[in-house]
């Protein structure tokens, strides 16, 4: 009985399929062979779109002559391109100081944020004390907290410490924030625990297996601290207006500031400047691109 059934299913395989040996399309599928990307791109395009128009629009401004930078309807394609704008930026201003004291005060916030950061979200992650849930649960309070409110008592600490109108007034508050730890904290709990149990069998210690182990694999949520933390500090602008009054002391943000007057603006130079600041911002989201999308799907965030 099995042997006519096994001869009968080709047949009846043959018979199911169509002539010429092609599958049939239905309307649906045809639809998404012509569509050649997601339908969201539909809706993110515009969005992407009217995102950077104003980047767009201080780019071609920074290009402009003073006269064709005050036309109204403004002019998005320039009829000559002024690059005499960026090197008289350059030189109504100190840009060169501007740019070393912010990359400083940016890159202290960095280390200081990898450092403090990865240690106290290493020990909420792995290390279990008394008191470890309601501490955490009173930092991710401070998170709610506005930054408005933290600029007195901040400025008074500084002060009592003899630090105003200098660079470490500036990197000190950012020296570490709850959001590192936070974003560290949710990335150490997606490693498995295996690997530092092995180690911790063989003798290491917590900090050894912390920076042996732990931090080799935690690229993505290194870089993506690093870069938001920079992000933050690099755009910083009230709290260097607050704490600085020497113009050889100023960040490039508060130096940006000079160009406009109680009368008049520079629309051009500052402009001009503007797009010198967001180069170096740019380029290392761009390096870090591929961490930071990386350490934000595996810690869950949305």
């Amino acid at each position: 009985m099995s042997g006519p059934l096994v001869q009968q299913a080709p047949a009846d395989r043959r018979r199911a399929e169509p002539a010429g040996g092609r599958r049939p399309t239905y309307p649906g599928a045809r639809r998404r062979r012509r569509l050649p990307f997601s339908p969201w791109h539909l809706v993110l395009l515009p969005t992407a779109a009217v995102m950077l128009l104003p980047l767009v629009w201080v780019v071609i401004t920074s290009i402009q002559r003073p006269d064709d930078a005050l036309q109204f309807p403004p002019v998005l394609v320039p009829h000559t391109f002024h690059w005499q704008n960026y090197p008289d930026a350059w030189r109504a201003a100190p840009f060169g100081d501007w740019f070393v004291n912010s990359t400083v005060v940016a890159a202290a916030a960095v280390l200081g944020n990898l450092t403090v950061g990865a240690l106290a979200g290493y020990a909420f992650a792995r290390i279990r004390f008394l008191g470890r849930g309601a501490l955490f649960i009173v930092l991710l309070a401070t998170l709610m907290v506005p930054q408005q409110l933290l600029i007195i008592p901040t400025f008074i600490i500084v002060r009592l410490l003899g630090l105003v109108d200098t660079l470490p007034a500036l990197a000190l508050p950012n020296l570490v924030t709850p959001f590192s730890i936070f974003l560290f904290r949710q990335f150490f709990r997606t490693l498995p625990v295996d690997l530092e149990d092995a180690a911790r069998i063989d003798g290491a210690s917590r900090l050894k297996v912390l920076t042996r182990i732990v931090a080799p694999l935690s690229t993505p949520v290194l870089a993506t601290v690093a870069v938001i933390t920079f992000l933050w500090s690099w755009n910083d602008f009230l709290w260097p207006l607050i704490v600085i009054s020497t113009d050889s002391h100023m960040t490039l943000q508060l130096g940006l500031s000079s160009f406009q007057g109680a009368h008049s603006t520079q629309w051009t130079l500052l402009m001009a400047g503007t797009v010198m600041t967001q180069v170096p911002v740019l380029a290392l989201f761009f390096l870090c691109q591929r961490w930071f999308v990386q350490s934000v799907v595996l810690s869950g965030l949305k």
